[in-house]
């Protein structure tokens, strides 16, 4: 593959500038914003998304080999099945004083492929869909503490994790996601475990016993669980009365058809579900059990934006499309290919690199301690320059076809033959056309 001209990304890089002056942080989601990939260079916005396809506003197309809209777009971008759905339901109205229906089918064909399950509710989002379940979860159980594990979204309940009492510490649990705006009074009601580690859970659960009302966790995120990890989840649940909250917004749907926790054989009591199950529309569900659910009667939450058309109507167009493809398994093939790229190339150009993750949502890590950042900001810039929008992970999708996987492959080739020689002679640093990328903030699970 031969290197492009150079690629100008100048007016995306301008209209950032303006964001940033005009709206806190530049955008509205921190694994979006440009200093995430690459400072002063990334092309920041977009004109048009089309499979994996993207055109940004200087007219450069790229191929997105990388989060993939975070890992909303299973069935790649603007899939024309949901829009022809959505098309038809904006034309026959988004809102009335009536209720769609669509809700009631979208409720019925969520339980049919969760059993467990009786009843749904729904939000736009995965971090309010959260704060509804625990709000649901702590009306059911009666009590305020809550034990964890993973990444859960911007609430209150869950930034006051990083709440401690000593204020130059809040912060030290999730490094990057402070907790300034979160009442202190919250302190003392959030207690992390690590995945696949369940005597810190045990330990939790031994210290305040039935005082934990919610145990919530991403059923599966950078690995699997070992030595029946969710079983044991369960079992302590049940043991303190906890209602047993699965966070599947991230993983949902990309290990098999609905909650990855069906692999497994484990129920919860409530399920989570948001960006995939539309591919891309503003669409979440909380689903759960009768008993549990039921609780949400015993509470507020309601909300305008909550009734509208499109979410369910793009969410029933993705799950009917995502089955008959069997869009689950094709993302584990292209996982696994993409991983194998990696290895391949970094044994030829002889890079150190370690890797990682569920295959639909592979990366891999400079073995170089704290040059990683530099290297990774480096790979971002050449792999733009050969019309890659590319990270050091990918959130793979349906439309990633073995042809844009060979384009791939040819890319990675140049630029980590490239990596090499800049660690061989030390220059890594200076064939950077701009800052080292931010870092953002460590899962803890």
């Amino acid at each position: 593959m031969k290197k492009k001209k150079t690629v100008s990304t100048k007016k995306g890089h301008t209209l950032w500038k303006k964001a940033k002056q005009i709206i806190p942080g530049g955008n509205q989601l921190l694994s979006k914003r440009s200093e995430m990939f690459l400072p002063n260079g990334w092309p920041s916005y977009y004109s048009k998304a089309k499979g994996v396809e993207v055109w940004d506003l200087d007219g450069n197309k790229f191929i997105d080999m990388s989060i993939m809209g975070v890992g909303s777009s299973l069935l790649g971008y603007s899939d024309p099945d949901v829009n022809k759905a959505v098309k038809k339901a904006i034309d026959n109205g988004v809102v009335s004083t009536l209720n769609a229906p669509e809700e009631v089918e979208l409720a019925e064909m969520l339980c049919k492929i969760h059993p467990w399950a009786k009843m749904v509710r729904y939000a736009r989002s995965g971090g309010e869909a959260l704060a509804i379940a625990i709000r649901i979860a702590r009306a059911f159980s009666g009590k305020d503490k809550i034990a964890f594990c993973g990444y859960h979204g911007w609430s209150d309940w869950y930034l006051s994790t990083n709440l401690s009492d000593d204020k130059n510490l809040d912060g030290h649990l999730l490094p990057g996601l402070e907790p300034r705006g979160v009442p202190r009074g919250l302190k003392g009601t959030m207690f992390p475990f690590h995945y696949n580690k369940i005597s810190e859970l045990e330990d939790i659960v031994e210290k305040y016993g039935k005082e934990i009302g919610v145990i919530v966790l991403e059923p599966m995120k950078g690995e699997e669980p070992k030595d029946d990890f969710l079983k044991k989840v369960r079992a302590l649940a049940d043991k303190t009365g906890a209602v047993l909250v699965f966070d599947e917004v991230t993983i949902g749907w990309k290990m098999t058809f609905g909650g990855a926790h069906l692999l497994y054989g484990v129920n919860p009591d409530i399920a989570v579900f948001a960006k995939a199950i539309s591919n891309g529309f503003a669409m979440a569900t909380i689903i759960g059990t009768r008993e549990v659910m039921q609780a949400a009667q015993t509470t507020f939450i309601s909300s305008t934006n909550w009734t509208e058309r499109l979410g369910p109507v793009a969410a029933l167009a993705t799950l009917k499309k995502m089955k008959r493809l069997n869009v689950a398994k094709k993302l584990q093939d292209v996982g696994v290919k993409v991983k194998k790229i990696w290895n391949r190339q970094a044994i030829k150009h002889g890079l150190l690199i370690t890797i990682g993750g569920l295959s639909p949502l592979s990366n891999f890590i400079f073995k170089y301690g704290d040059r990683h950042q530099a290297l990774k900001t480096l790979f971002i810039q050449e792999m733009l320059q050969r019309g890659f929008l590319a990270s050091n992970m990918v959130f793979v999708s349906y439309a990633h076809t073995d042809a844009i996987l060979n384009k791939y492959e040819k890319a990675v080739d140049e630029v980590f033959k490239i990596l090499k020689s800049a660690l061989d002679t030390n220059t890594v640093e200076k064939r950077l056309k701009g800052p080292v990328a931010h870092t953002g903030f460590a899962r803890l699970n």
